[in-house]
Order: structure tokens, then C-alpha cells, then sequence
């Protein structure tokens, strides 16, 4: 059985008591007294407080669930816990939302009182941003399968077509035929870097005329096949692409450019001639377009989420990386100044200038140590032992948030995969149901922000977000 618990702020004069009033949320009964609950008169326990008493009928109805006259009690069948939270604005004049009550719940009820979110806590904030981000991120996600799955009746034929071209394309997972695509693009691009790195062998490369060494004919037109492969592919995705110029720009798109982009390049400057090239100039230029085509291997990232995953961590543990190479940095100068002071006077100091002694410092701070330089006296041993034992520390120190944010990008895409497929099988269900499945379909294709404006539209979401983040978060 729940107590009375009483207002923590009493009248200083000691002459009179102040006016209280008693409310009972879902049964915990709490006593405020009127000049507290004044503090903030805007909310819905001031206007209570502030109502002439007996009250009528309709204002009753209006602030409150249920009054006993009696017993002077007003009965609101809300959450305790959040009413918990939410009471401590009148003695703290911040509200904290306890662990283990979900964030949009507790917005509902901060709305019931009539309290604004201002008066949360900032790390309560900033929490509530992340939540409400995640409610948009999987509506973006449970739009994507809606057109992926149903498309877009209102388009005209072109554009369907182009819409059918770019899920075929672009998205494994929306058929049969699409999932082949994507295993298919997935082997070309194996048997590619494979033929790639097989064509180096000496006993596998075949002499001109001339006497040098080219690639054996068949690989070559292995090679051709995964090239034409390749071509076709982008130029499909380029032209049913919604966004021409965004897809072009897009890094993943830019690296198979990269990838095609040097066979035709070579493909052009032999078909100029012998004469261009036999230029010096030339020759590099083609070496280092044959080069390039190790970008390739980077195309493996469309179909792996979890190399999507470790792209992303890497991108948001920037500050992190910026750490270590600055730790690195300036460990690589000290070390590598001080391995050159103490070893240049040595008759056979490999230690010629500092410069120079950087890559022995990068090595020696990395626990490489390869051997081809190394200090000759006792000073610059010393040196190196303190110089390798700095960079263990170095490279240790920023690498725990690098994982730490791996594992919670990875997390957070499985938690978005399996709320987003939640909330298909919820429409599928209430659709069955009821018949409602296109109305329920309007509501998570909004953003929760927009949700509120309409009554209907909010009450629907309401139940969408409950479900998801009580159950799945």
C-alpha cells in the first residue's frame, strides 16, 4: 500500500497552513502545497491547485480523472514512476528521467502535466534526441521497404521502370532477382582481384615480341568479362538513380568509377598507337591506372554491412584517429631527435640525419622492428626501449573508444534492423485485423515531430513507438 507522501516545502511564517491538495496517481498519493505548485503556474497540478474549491462538474473533468470529495483526493490514472520524476520540478526545478522508463512514454506524460521539455535535464535531452532520431531513422527504413515492396502507384511508366531498374540494382533484398544480381556482382568482383593479383606471377605472363613480359591473353580476358561486368552495372545504376549528381558524389560510387575507369583509360591510349606508347610518361601513366584497379576490392563494401559498420565507426572516431597520429607524431619527432644525437658521433651510425631516423622511430613505436636500422650505443638502446614502450602506450590509449563505437554502430544497426522489420509485421497484423494497414502505413512514414500535430496520426504513432522501444530497445 503506497503512503502520503508530503510536500518537502512547508510555510516559513509557522502562523497557518498552507492550502494542500492530494492527488493519487495510479494509487501513490502525494500532498502539494498550493504556494509550491505555484512556482509553475502553467502546469496542470497549478491549475488544479488554483481552482476554487468545491469545483464543478466540467472543471473536473477537465484536470483530473476522478474526485472524491470526501476525501479531498484527485484521481489521475497515469504512470507513478513517471509522476515520480515529473513532481521533482516543484522542488528541484529540473526534472530527471530515471533509468528504465522509456523516453517517449515519459514525453506523453510531461504533455499530460503540462510541462515543457526545457525543464529536462540536459544528458535527459540529449537521450530524447537520440531516441527521436532512431524513431525517424526506422520510419526512413520502414518507407524504404514499403517502395521497395509495393513501389509508388502514382508514377508514370518511365519512371516505374527506372524504379524497378534501381531496386533491381540496389537492393538485394527487394526480389529474387535482385539477390542474384548482388551475388553475381559479388563473385565478378572476387574473380576480379583475383585475376588481378594472379596476372604478377612471372611464370604466368607470357613475352612479346620484344622480350617483355605482358599478361597471359587469358586473363586478360577474364579481366575484359569482369570490366564489362562492372561497366554495365554502374551505368544501370547511374541512369535509375533518383539523384544523378548525389550518386555520383557518393564515395562508394566514386570508387567504382575508380575501378572501370583505368581499363578504358589504357584501352584509349593503345588504341592511339606504338608510338604513345613507347613515351616514358606514358608507360607510368598506364602503370599507375593498372594500379588503381585495387580499388576494386573496396566495391566488397556495397555487399557487407559489416564493413558499412566499421566505415561508419571510423568516421565518428575521427577525434580518436586525430589522437593517435598526433601522439605518433610527436613521439616519432622526440625519439627519432634523440636517436640521432646520441648515435651521430659513432663511426658506424646508421643514424645519418633526423629525417632519416623517422622511419626507424615509426618502426621502433609501432613493435615492428625490422632491422635495417638500429642504435649502435648504450644511450640510443635506451632510447629505443623507451621509445617503443611510449608507443605501446600511444596506440593503446585511443583504441578503446575506436572499439567502443564499432560495437555500438553495430548494435544500433541491428536494433534498427529488427525494429524496422517489428514494425512492418505490426501493419501486416493490424492490417489483417481491422483493414487499417494503409492508415498505420501514413503514420510510420512520418516523422514523430510531424505525428503530433494531428490527434489521430499522434495516437497511432503512440502506440508504434510503445511497442518498439518497451519491447526492442
Amino acid at each position: 500500500m503506497w503512503g502520503t507522501h508530503r510536500s518537502r516545502y512547508r510555510s516559513c511564517s509557522g502562523a497557518r497552513e498552507e492550502p494542500e491538495i492530494v492527488v493519487n496517481i495510479g494509487g501513490l498519493k502525494q500532498v502539494f502545497c498550493r504556494d509550491v505548485l505555484n512556482r509553475f503556474p502553467d502546469t496542470r497540478l497549478a491549475e488544479l491547485g488554483n481552482s476554487v474549491s468545491p469545483l464543478p462538474t466540467e472543471d473536473i473533468s477537465s484536470l483530473c480523472d476522478d474526485y472524491d470529495p470526501e476525501k479531498g483526493e484527485f484521481y489521475f490514472d497515469r504512470d507513478p514512476d513517471a509522476f515520480k520524476c515529473i513532481s521533482e520540478l516543484y522542488y528541484y526545478g529540473e526534472i530527471h528521467v530515471k533509468r528504465g522508463i522509456c523516453p517517449i512514454c515519459f514525453m506523453k506524460e510531461m504533455d499530460f502535466w503540462k510541462i515543457d521539455s526545457d525543464f529536462l535535464d540536459e544528458c535527459c535531452k540529449s537521450h530524447l534526441k537520440e531516441v527521436e532520431d532512431e524513431l525517424e531513422e526506422i520510419a526512413e527504413k520502414v518507407r524504404t521497404i514499403l517502395v521497395d515492396r509495393d513501389g509508388d502507384p502514382s508514377v508514370s511508366g518511365w519512371q516505374r521502370f527506372q524504379t524497378c531498374v534501381w531496386r533491381l540494382m540496389e537492393k538485394p533484398e527487394s526480389s529474387l532477382a535482385a539477390h542474384i544480381i548482388a551475388i553475381l556482382s559479388f563473385v565478378f568482383i572476387l574473380v576480379s582481384s583475383v585475376v588481378m593479383c594472379v596476372s604478377t606471377i612471372p611464370d604466368l605472363q607470357v613475352e612479346d615480341e620484344e622480350g617483355n613480359l605482358m599478361e597471359n591473353p587469358t586473363l586478360e580476358c577474364i579481366e575484359t568479362v569482369c570490366i564489362g561486368w562492372f561497366t554495365i552495372e554502374y551505368v544501370l545504376r547511374l541512369l535509375s538513380s533518383p539523384n544523378k549528381v548525389k550518386f555520383a558524389l557518393a564515395f562508394m560510387n566514386v570508387v567504382d568509377f575508380m575501378a572501370i575507369m583505368p581499363f578504358f583509360v589504357v584501352l584509349l591510349l593503345t588504341s592511339l598507337g606504338a608510338g604513345v606508347m613507347e613515351l616514358a610518361n606514358v608507360q607510368q601513366a598506364v602503370q599507375a591506372l593498372r594500379i588503381m584497379r585495387i580499388a576494386r576490392i573496396f566495391k566488397l563494401a556495397r555487399h557487407s554491412s559489416g564493413l558499412q559498420t566499421l566505415t561508419s565507426a571510423l568516421k565518428s572516431s575521427l577525434k580518436e584517429l586525430g589522437l593517435l597520429l598526433m601522439y605518433m607524431g610527436v613521439g616519432v619527432f622526440l625519439f627519432s631527435a634523440l636517436g640521432y644525437t646520441v648515435e651521430q658521433h659513432h663511426p658506424e651510425t646508421l643514424f645519418t640525419s633526423i629525417p632519416q631516423s623517422f622511419w626507424w622511430a615509426v618502426i621502433t613505436m609501432t613493435t615492428v622492428g625490422y632491422g635495417d636500422v638500429y642504435p649502435k650505443t648504450t644511450l640510443g638502446r635506451c632510447n629505443a626501449a623507451i621509445s617503443f614502450l611510449c608507443g605501446v602506450i600511444a596506440i593503446a590509449l585511443p583504441i578503446h573508444p575506436i572499439i567502443n563505437n564499432f560495437v555500438l554502430f553495430y548494435n544500433k544497426q541491428q536494433v534498427l534492423e529488427t525494429a524496422a522489420k517489428h514494425e512492418i509485421e505490426l501493419m501486416a497484423l493490424r492490417s489483417d485485423q481491422d483493414g487499417g494497414g494503409k492508415h498505420v502505413c501514413g503514420v510510420l512514414l512520418k516523422s514523430p515531430r510531424k505525428a503530433n500535430r494531428d490527434p489521430d496520426l499522434h495516437a497511432s504513432l503512440e502506440k508504434t513507438s510503445e511497442n518498439k522501444h518497451c519491447t526492442v530497445l
